[in-house]
């Protein structure tokens, strides 16, 4: 059974950039395919992106596309999110997420295994 630790939240100004990572450990990091979530306050868990276990494919919801990037380093057992140009409606928890499957998904029941968050605040 993986585990999964998000870190690289923090605060930052509209415009800017955080790279979020994903430190997985306790499995095949290779075996996973993966996801990033969030949820902002109030409001229910959303899909972000997702790759699929090589890392051959990868998947955008429309309001991150062309600013958020996914990655994976099979070697590191590491996922990452560069988030460049944030915008006010990008705060949130971000929850990277895994499923034993070679392909990803955009949904959340999909995925068994969860980290516990880490926080995004943008600033005007």
């Amino acid at each position: 059974q993986v585990q999964l630790v998000e870190s690289g939240g923090g605060l930052v100004q509209t415009g800017g950039s955080l790279r979020l990572s994903c430190a997985a450990s306790g499995g095949t990091f290779s075996n996973y395919a993966m996801g990033w979530f969030r949820q902002a306050p109030g409001k229910g868990r959303e899909f972000v992106t997702a790759i699929s276990w090589i890392g051959g494919r990868t998947s955008y919801a429309d309001p991150v596309k062309g600013r958020f990037t996914i990655s994976r380093d099979n070697a590191k057992n590491t996922l990452y999110l560069q988030m460049n140009n944030l915008k006010p409606e990008d705060p949130a928890v971000y929850y990277c997420a895994a499923r034993p499957d070679a392909v990803l998904s955009l949904y959340y029941r999909t995925y068994p295994y969860w980290g516990k968050g880490t926080l995004v605040t943008v600033s005007s």
